[in-house]
């Protein structure tokens, strides 16, 4: 209990402080959570609703790749894109190992499958009988995409809330391509790790509560955004 009063008072003394390190880390940290989750819903949803209704050969084994992502470890994610950006790697002539693209391009593979898979799950449930009505409407591709789109937005949001929390909390694989280097690629995640194995476990509550607060804002966002919609 001691150690939690005192890492709220760290937290507390961290902010108001303005001290540069903790606002530097915590920039970086929303700065390649964001560019992660919006690269996996740019690329991911226009996917996810092709699989949820189109129906082609070899779907399904798409879908069970997906769905195998879903659960993909940090870790693997990690010495994934590390192998891709190693010196000898197909990608090793860019320098992007040890760099914030190192870790945005880690946090996509990690949150990209997620919100494929539930964007394509909540589309496979659309009812077939409201897809006859749409097209008996006269509507055209475009328009019947639209209407679906405002129909499962909730769904939609759903899959980036969890796409985004994957993110916002990966460490393994931010840590094994960032190499959590002060004032290059130290995230918050990194950050709290690094100060658990130095034994500063106030530091590291003081951290980790500034990135649950960060969470829970954004979070709260969302899901204000998504059930105002949904009264509308």
């Amino acid at each position: 209990m001691d150690l939690i009063i005192e890492g709220l008072l760290k937290a507390f003394e961290l902010i108001t402080s303005g001290d540069k390190g903790i606002f530097e880390i915590t920039f970086l940290t929303l700065r390649v959570s964001f560019t992660a989750i919006l690269i996996s819903t740019m690329i991911g949803v226009p996917i996810g609703i092709i699989l949820g209704l189109a129906r082609f050969k070899g779907r399904k084994l798409i879908l069970a790749f997906i769905n195998i992502g879903m659960g993909l470890p940090p870790v693997i994610a990690g010495l994934t894109i590390t192998m891709l950006l190693w010196r000898s790697g197909p990608f090793g002539d860019y320098a992007l190992l040890y760099t914030p693209t190192a870790i945005i391009m880690a946090q996509i593979l990690v949150s990209l499958p997620i919100v494929t898979g539930l964007t394509s799950s909540s589309f496979q449930q659309i009812n077939e009988k409201m897809l006859l009505q749409i097209k008996a409407l006269g509507a055209t591709k475009l328009q019947t995409l639209f209407i679906l789109l405002k129909e499962m937005k909730i769904a939609l949001l759903a899959a980036i809330m969890a796409g985004f929390g994957r993110v916002i909390a990966e460490v393994g694989a931010a840590m094994m391509v960032g190499g959590n280097i002060l004032g290059e690629t130290r995230i918050l995640t990194t950050s709290i790790m690094m100060e658990v194995s130095k034994g500063n476990f106030n530091v590291a509550i003081a951290l980790s509560f500034i990135l649950m607060t960060l969470a829970f804002i954004i979070t709260f966002s969302l899901t204000a955004l998504q059930q105002r919609r949904r009264v509308e």
